[in-house]
C-alpha cells in the first residue's frame, strides 16, 4: 500500500467541492499534459469531455462543468483570480470557444463538447469522466478518468498518486500501525512519528512551512467568510450567516486588518455559549466561501472543509495550546487521521455520503485537537473512532446539487463533535474502549457498501428530494 503525504490530505483547493470541482479539473489537467506528451497542443483540432453518474447528476451545483473548461483552458485552481471564473466561463459558453492549455483556440460547444450524462455511470467509480482529443489528422486520444475523493484523480491503469509511491521508513497504513511504531520508537506523541515519516518527501524544516502555510490560507479563508454579506451562487438565495454572526459577537468593536480581527476574538467573553457560537462561525465562514468558489483548504474533502478550520481556529483563540509548533503538530496529526481513511475506506460522497466527509474531517480534527490538549497517542485515536462513530451512516444528500443545504450546517456540526470528542478521550482510559479506530474505519466502509446510491452526492434521496428544488 502506498504511502499518503498529509499534505496530499490537507491543502489548498477551490470550492465548492473536491471530488466534482477539483478532481475534474485535475483531470483536465493530465490530460493536457498527455496531449502534450503524446501529441502536440498545436494538432488538436476538438476536445470533448463527458461526464457520468454523480458528477452529471449534482454537476451543476458542484460547478463540474466550470472545472472541465477551465482545467481545459490551462487554468490552475491555486491561482486563479477566483472573482473571475463566471467571466472566464461565461466567455467560453458565448463565444462557442476554447484557448486550449492557453495554447491554441478552438470550438468548443457547451452541450456538444461538454457533456453531462445522467443516464449513465461508468463501472470503475460513480464518478467517472472521459476526455477526448481529435487530431488534424483524423486520430484520436482517449482517458478516462475517475474522482476518487479529496481531489484525488484515477485512471483505470493507475491511481493520482502513481509519481508519489513512497514508502515511508515507518508505514502507517492503519491505527495499529501508528500504535506499533510508537512503541517501537519510544516516542511519546503521534506527530513525532509523522515528522520522520514526512521527510521521505522533503525536509523537515519544510513541513513546517507548509503546515504554517495552510494555517495562515485557514485564517485568511475565516477571515473573508466573517466579512462577506450576500447571498450564495446557485440559485436557493442561501443567505450568508457568518458575517452576521461575527458583528453580533464583536459587538461594536472596530478592526481593521485580519491580525487585529483576530486578538478581539481571543479577546471575547469566554462562556460556553460564546466559545460555542464562534465556532460555528468559524466553520460557517469557511464553508460560505467555498459554497461560492472561494479558495480554501481541503481537509479532507471541500464539503468538509470547514471543519478542521474551526477545531484549529477554537485551538488558537480559546485555549492554551498557541504555539506554532502546537498548530504544525495539530496539521500533522490531522493529516495522518485522514490518510487511514483515505487508504481504508473512502473520503468520496459519492462512494460513502457524508460519513466520508465531515465523519472524517471531524476525525481528523478530534484526533489532532487532543494530542494538542496533551492528550497520549492512545487518547488521540480513541478521540478521532469516537468522532467518527458518531457520523456512521450520514448520507449526502445536497438540495439542488449544491455544497450548501445541509453541507454548510453540517460543518458546525462536526467541528462541535470533535471538540466533544476529544474532551471525551482526555478524560478516558484508551485500555477500557470497546471500539478502535481501525473498527470504526472498517464498519464506515461496509456502511458505505450497503448505502442505497441514493444518498452518496446524487441528489436523488434525503433532503434533497423532500425539499422538491431542481438542480440550480
Amino acid at each position: 500500500m502506498e504511502s499518503i503525504s498529509v499534505f496530499e490530505i490537507i491543502k489548498v483547493g477551490i470550492g465548492p467541492s473536491s471530488s466534482h470541482t477539483m478532481g475534474p479539473w485535475n483531470a483536465a489537467a493530465n490530460f493536457l499534459k498527455q496531449i502534450r506528451t503524446n501529441y502536440s497542443i498545436a494538432d488538436v483540432k476538438e476536445v470533448y469531455v463527458e461526464f457520468f453518474g454523480s458528477l452529471a447528476k449534482t454537476g451543476i451545483g458542484h460547478g463540474t462543468d466550470v472545472a472541465g473548461m477551465l482545467g481545459l483552458s490551462g487554468e490552475d485552481f491555486k491561482v486563479i483570480d477566483t472573482g473571475k471564473i463566471t467571466e472566464k466561463v461565461e466567455a467560453i459558453k458565448n463565444s462557442g470557444l476554447i484557448n486550449l492549455g492557453g495554447e491554441k483556440v478552438i470550438p468548443f460547444i457547451y452541450g456538444e463538447h461538454l457533456i453531462l450524462n445522467k443516464k449513465r455511470s461508468l463501472d470503475y467509480h460513480p464518478n467517472g469522466m472521459i476526455f477526448r482529443a481529435v487530431f488534424i489528422d483524423g486520430k484520436e486520444l482517449v482517458q478516462d478518468y475517475y474522482s476518487v475523493g479529496g481531489g484525488f484523480i484515477a485512471t483505470r491503469e493507475a491511481s493520482s498518486y502513481e509519481n508519489h509511491c513512497i514508502r515511508t521508513l515507518y508505514p502507517c497504513h492503519s491505527g495499529a500501525d501508528v500504535v506499533r511504531n510508537i512503541e517501537k520508537l519510544g516516542l511519546n506523541k503521534i506527530s513525532d512519528l509523522i515528522f520522520q515519516n514526512e521527510e521521505s518527501w522533503r525536509p523537515r524544516a519544510e513541513t513546517e512551512r507548509e503546515a504554517l502555510y495552510i494555517w495562515q490560507q485557514i485564517k485568511e479563508c475565516i477571515y473573508k467568510g466573517v466579512n462577506k454579506e450576500g447571498i450564495l451562487p446557485g440559485g436557493l438565495n442561501v443567505t450568508r450567516r457568518a458575517a452576521a454572526w461575527n458583528t453580533k459577537l464583536l459587538g461594536d468593536k472596530i478592526y481593521r486588518n485580519i491580525d487585529e480581527w483576530f486578538q478581539l476574538v481571543v479577546d471575547a467573553e469566554e462562556t460556553f455559549t460564546t466559545i460555542n457560537k464562534w465556532v460555528s462561525c468559524f466553520a460557517l465562514a469557511v464553508n460560505e466561501e467555498n459554497a461560492s468558489f472561494g479558495r480554501i483548504i481541503t481537509a479532507p474533502t471541500n464539503g468538509a472543509s470547514g471543519v478542521i478550520p474551526a477545531v484549529l481556529m477554537y485551538s488558537q483563540a480559546f485555549t492554551e495550546h498557541t504555539s506554532e509548533e502546537e498548530i504544525i503538530r495539530f496539521i500533522l496529526v490531522a493529516g495522518e487521521i485522514g490518510t487511514l481513511f483515505k487508504k481504508n475506506a473512502t473520503i468520496s460522497a459519492a462512494m460513502g455520503g457524508c460519513q466520508a466527509e465531515v465523519g472524517v474531517s471531524s476525525s481528523m480534527a478530534a484526533g489532532a485537537l487532543t494530542e494538542m490538549m496533551g492528550g497520549t497517542p492512545a487518547q488521540a485515536l480513541m478521540a478521532a473512532e469516537i468522532a467518527m462513530e458518531h457520523h456512521l451512516g450520514m448520507t449526502c444528500d445536497p438540495i439542488g446539487g449544491l455544497v450548501q443545504i445541509p453541507c454548510i450546517e453540517r460543518n458546525s456540526m462536526g467541528a462541535i463533535k470533535a471538540i466533544t470528542a476529544a474532551n471525551i478521550a482526555l478524560e478516558s482510559d484508551p485500555a477500557k474502549a470497546r471500539v478502535s479506530l481501525d473498527q470504526v474505519i472498517q464498519s464506515m466502509w461496509e456502511t458505505a457498501q450497503s448505502m442505497s446510491d441514493r444518498f452518496k452526492e446524487t441528489s436523488e434521496g434525503g433532503l434533497a428530494i423532500a425539499v422538491n428544488v431542481a438542480e440550480c
